[in-house]
């Protein structure tokens, strides 16, 4: 698909939109949705000046500040994950780099979690060298997790204390590893239509198999916290054509879809999503569970229609 074709899609009435989508993910990604859940195993305190995030240190947000946590409370959330519907369970850190300390103690985690409970198993740990990350590929991790966040071209005016260059290099290594890699962003930093699909061809080019696309939260005491809300309609839109561009991978609506998307968090389904974070964020409470399990339940009875 080219850029033409592209931009094409972007002029097309919403509900056309929505069913050219609606057809690439049934013909090309099947009906299933992947559930997953995620851990806040380490918080606050972060040196980087994403001007999105409540864990930065440069951000007066008052977010939760604790070191990693122990292997007990990785195992009992792993187990509450699965209780409540999730395949994946993922182990996330803040930080852009880890110790050799803390990068042992999760694959001894990835180890118990694997084996006794029985859930797939990601992390999102920052930038990590290959080898480490092979370590935790044997430990039985089978995806990272590790956002591009926008576009090259945009990412400067969100994050200035590391290069975009080494949020490649990352998923690069995770690959050669021998692990899947997700990878996504987050749409309403002030970025344009043209940003989002660089960001998408990117994320194609690059092959990662999951892309989560979370809806800007605008958080007090962030430099982002006065930017204008994205609207709905063009949530529903990125969505749709991140369908159509990556075609058979595994997009998933996370964090932000519950205030940008509100009662109509079903048309993200309609428009391409197959995957959803539930169970909260890493700052940020989320639907009660048993609400999103009932929402997935009717998307598979419309899909089967």
């Amino acid at each position: 698909m080219n850029r033409g074709e592209i931009e094409a899609l972007l002029a097309l009435p919403l509900a056309e939109l929505l069913s050219r989508a609606d057809a690439v993910r049934h013909n090309e990604a099947g009906d299933g949705i992947e559930v997953c859940n995620i851990m806040n195993a380490k918080s606050g305190r972060c040196g980087e000046d994403c001007k999105f995030c409540a864990q930065s240190a440069r951000h007066a947000t008052g977010a939760a500040a604790y070191p990693l946590k122990s292997r007990a409370e990785m195992l009992q959330a792993a187990r509450q994950a699965k209780e409540i519907g999730a395949a994946r369970f993922d182990i996330v850190t803040s930080g852009n780099r880890l110790t050799g300390d803390e990068i042992a103690r999760i694959a001894e985690a990835v180890s118990e979690i694997t084996s006794t409970v029985g859930i797939a198993m990601c992390a999102s740990l920052g930038r990590l060298s290959e080898e480490s990350l092979a370590l935790l590929k044997q430990a039985g991790l089978s995806r990272y997790h590790h956002n591009i966040e926008t576009s090259p071209a945009f990412y400067s005016r969100v994050v200035t204390t590391h290069r975009f260059e080494e949020r490649i290099e990352t998923i690069r290594a995770a690959q050669r590893a021998g692990l899947e890699v997700c990878s996504g962003g987050i749409i309403g930093l002030g970025e344009s239509w043209a940003d989002r699909i660089e960001m998408a061809l990117l994320l194609k080019e690059l092959g990662v198999t999951a892309v989560p696309i979370n809806l800007l939260v605008r958080i007090p005491g962030t430099p982002f916290e006065s930017l204008a809300p994205i609207s709905c309609v063009d949530a529903i839109r990125t969505i749709a054509l991140f369908r159509c561009i990556l075609r058979d991978r595994i997009i998933k609506i996370a964090a932000g879809r519950e205030s940008v998307l509100k009662d109509f968090q079903a048309m993200a389904f309609m428009a391409g999503a197959n995957g959803m974070l539930i169970g909260g964020y890493l700052t940020l409470r989320g639907r009660e569970a048993q609400e999103d399990r009932g929402l997935l339940e009717e998307v598979k009875k419309a899909w089967r229609r």
